[in-house]
């Protein structure tokens, strides 16, 4: 052992036994221990933003300081650290959304000061800055994302390119130039995501199954589900690339899909402008996009020879809508001699877009069975054609 690791070692001793890590839960301390010998002559560094970390992010901080990649160790600063940790702590006390997201998914998730590779670029600030205005009126996660994806083209003016001058570039490289690749836009995206409170990673894959080569979006979780976007947005879990991602081979390093992660999972995410570089962890989420395909495919036969059908209840034929006329009671769905469905009503307290709905064949009569308002039995026979409906019934 070298006499600087030496007196680094010591240094750590003398500080532990200080109950340096108070406030930390023991979990961290080990790891800790190891960031610091290897943080080397930047350790100093590393402590002053575990040590002015408030009460409240010094978890956060440990997490972010145990899993740090080791060249992360040796250059980033205090201030760089405490600067991020101070905001993404900020939006996730500011944003309703934010609030509840578990410790496991803002550490993993939203806390990071990167996502790949990028050189590190103290983005957080100027990014929430940038983006809060766009998702200060929203009151859910879904319509935060919609917002910051669908403006984020025309804040940052960043465009798909070419000409960019490498793929991995770090968010103020591709702003400067205004082009990027798909991983520079995810990486903007990410972090655009990430600076309101968003949890969000990257996935790609390093080539498609059929060696077209490889691409690169974002994902971002929602009450414990992760669904994909992109940097030009066409909806959740919709996008021109699902065909070919319902086609990776997760058993094959090559042609399967995986996610970033900051904290290490045993295997890496494929950086193919750098193969050599093993430090960003991954998830193999393949099975995940297979399903996905597989359940869009399987909608998209059952369209062609079906169609949704809302079944609403009223107090009376007066056609109303209001929230109050609705009436909760059970109607049985017959085709023929049949039945094909069945099911409860919306009744007056619920919400207006909570509604019984059927998938029922285009082009054929269906009768709707029900007990009145009376205890009377009603029977009402619609010609359900092929186009989506609502099916109004009436309770006296």
């Amino acid at each position: 052992m070298k006499p600087q690791q030496i007196l680094t070692l010591c240094f750590i001793l003398i500080l532990s036994s200080c109950s340096k890590y108070n406030g930390i839960p023991e979990e961290y301390h080990s790891k800790i221990d190891q960031a610091l010998m290897k943080a080397d002559k930047n350790q100093s560094e590393i402590l002053i933003a575990l040590k002015k970390s408030p009460e409240h992010t010094k978890e956060g901080m440990a997490y972010i300081i145990s899993y740090m990649p080791d060249q992360d160790l040796k250059t980033l600063t205090s201030e760089f650290l405490l600067t991020n940790a101070a905001i993404a702590y900020e939006a996730k006390e500011k944003y309703p959304w934010a609030k509840s997201i578990p410790d496991s998914v803002f550490y993993n998730e939203i806390l990071p000061y990167a996502s790949l590779n990028e050189k590190r670029d103290d983005w957080r600030k100027d990014f929430h800055n940038r983006f809060s205005k766009y998702v200060e009126q929203c009151t859910d996660i879904r319509s935060a994302i919609d917002s910051v994806n669908k403006n984020i083209r025309d804040e940052l003016y960043v465009d798909y390119n070419t000409k960019r001058k490498k793929p991995d570039q770090r968010p103020y490289e591709s702003i400067d130039q205004g082009m990027a690749s798909c991983s520079g836009l995810s990486i903007l995206l990410t972090d655009a995501f990430r600076s309101v409170g968003i949890p969000s990673r990257i996935a790609g894959t390093p080539n498609w199954h059929d060696k077209r080569g490889n691409h690169n979006w974002c994902e971002v979780w929602i009450d414990g589900k992760w669904y994909f976007t992109e940097y030009y947005p066409s909806g959740l879990n919709q996008g021109w690339f699902l065909a070919d991602a319902g086609k990776a081979i997760p058993d094959n390093p090559e042609h399967a899909i995986y996610a970033s992660s900051y904290k290490p999972t045993g295997i890496h995410f494929p950086l193919v402008w750098d193969e050599s570089i093993k430090y960003v962890p991954a998830h193999n989420v393949s099975e995940r996009y297979i399903n996905i395909y597989r359940e869009q495919e399987k909608a998209k036969e059952v369209a062609k020879t079906h169609v949704l059908v809302k079944v609403m209840m009223f107090t009376e034929n007066v056609c109303s809508f209001q929230g109050n006329d609705r009436v909760a009671t059970n109607v049985d769905v017959f085709c023929g001699k049949d039945q094909v469905g069945g099911g409860k009503t919306a009744g007056p307290t619920q919400d207006m877009n909570d509604v019984l709905e059927l998938l029922l064949e285009k082009d054929k009569d269906y009768t709707f069975n029900y007990l009145n308002e009376s205890g009377k039995f009603k029977s009402i026979t619609y010609k359900i054609g092929s186009d989506s409906e609502i099916v109004k019934l009436f309770y006296r």
